[in-house]
């Protein structure tokens, strides 16, 4: 019998849900984040006002509170003079940012993220790897809601790649 590719991708969701429930390792983010100014150096950088966006190419650091980013080239688009999405390619991008419960700092890297700052997620895409002390996520895909302290990993682009947590040991 030939099991449904639709089944045991719900099946595997189901399973990567049930593990981050029970996955206590993740921290809210520094909520005093979110409020503070968005920093962005690079080697240059291109702005078109008409369409609202502004590319940073060269060794780019974006900084907003406890907030580090990284990246080759990172797009910064802006609706209505706020900052909607950035999206930033590098290799890797790298992310971290200080948890609220002083839990440690969170870090991440991949080959993309792109970060939603209104709605707080961070898409971290392409060997995608999440760090919070001696717990790691692995994926190709991983999506972390800073707010909420949601971790979801898989959904590869790829669709064969499998999800790897580590959680720490005493040593």
């Amino acid at each position: 019998m030939k099991s449904n590719p639709k089944h045991q991708h719900r099946a595997r969701w189901f399973a990567i849900t049930l593990l981050l429930l029970l996955f206590p390792g993740i921290a809210p983010a520094l909520q005093s984040d979110k409020d503070q100014p968005i920093y962005i150096e690079a080697d240059a950088v291109d702005i078109d006002d008409r369409n609202g966006t502004s590319i940073y190419k060269g060794n780019v650091v974006l900084t907003q509170g406890s907030i580090v980013m990284t990246a080759d080239q990172v797009t910064v688009t802006q609706h209505q003079e706020q900052t909607d999405q950035i999206e930033a390619i590098g290799s890797p991008v790298t992310f971290q940012q200080d948890t609220d419960n002083g839990k440690g700092t969170i870090k991440g890297r991949a080959k993309k993220a792109e970060y939603s700052a209104n709605g707080e997620t961070l898409n971290m895409i392409g060997d995608a790897i999440l760090i919070q002390g001696k717990d790691t996520f692995k994926s190709d895909r991983i999506v972390y809601d800073r707010a909420r302290a949601i971790v979801k990993a898989g959904a590869s682009a790829k669709g064969k790649e499998r999800v790897r947590v580590t959680i720490g040991g005493k040593k």
